[in-house]
């Protein structure tokens, strides 16, 4: 570990963690973060990291972009619905991500992977040989019920469906 807060790198990652980043990563905690997203959540996360002396692997699940196909097991093609939409995204989750982490102690790296995000979280932290996955919830409202309604809670699709341990953070003051 550093004595200040170091960040690994920033890369799309698309389907999965190259070789590489699996050696370099082993053990991390991962958290799953989103553009404009509260900071409680990387911050919490990245405590814990600390505390288990790993690094921590932010990743951001483009869910505006659809797979179109594979050139080799390395590359992935994968377009974004709305070009306007995926633009600067990845780089938005690192910038907020520094911003989050100024004053912690801790590597950290983020990876930016296209699909679902409760499979993919999963498939991210299986590669890694996480400690741990931790997520944030949505914000409370009429909108977001709905959403949860038809498309389910990551964080719940997440607690049932795999063997790495979840962290849910809360809302500040909930």
């Amino acid at each position: 570990m550093s004595k200040e807060p170091r960040r690994i790198d920033v890369a799309p990652a698309e389907l999965g963690l190259p070789p590489e980043d699996r050696s370099r990563l082993a053990g991390a905690v991962v958290v799953g973060a989103v553009p404009g997203a509260p900071g409680h959540v990387v911050q919490e996360a990245a405590a814990l990291a600390r505390t288990f002396g790993v690094p921590l692997l932010v990743v951001y699940v483009d869910v505006t972009r659809f797979i179109a196909g594979s050139e080799d097991a390395e590359k992935v093609l994968s377009y974004p619905i709305d070009i306007e939409v995926a633009r600067g995204e990845l780089d938005a989750v690192a910038e907020e991500t520094a911003r989050h982490l100024d004053d912690v102690e801790v590597d950290w790296a983020v990876r930016q992977v296209v699909g679902d995000p409760a499979s993919a979280l999963r498939k991210i932290a299986r590669e890694a040989d996480a400690r741990m996955i931790v997520v944030g919830t949505r914000k409370r409202g009429v909108s977001e019920a709905l959403r949860e309604m038809f498309y389910g809670s990551v964080a719940r699709r997440l607690s049932h469906r795999q063997e790495t341990p979840v962290l849910v953070v809360p809302p500040p003051g909930a």
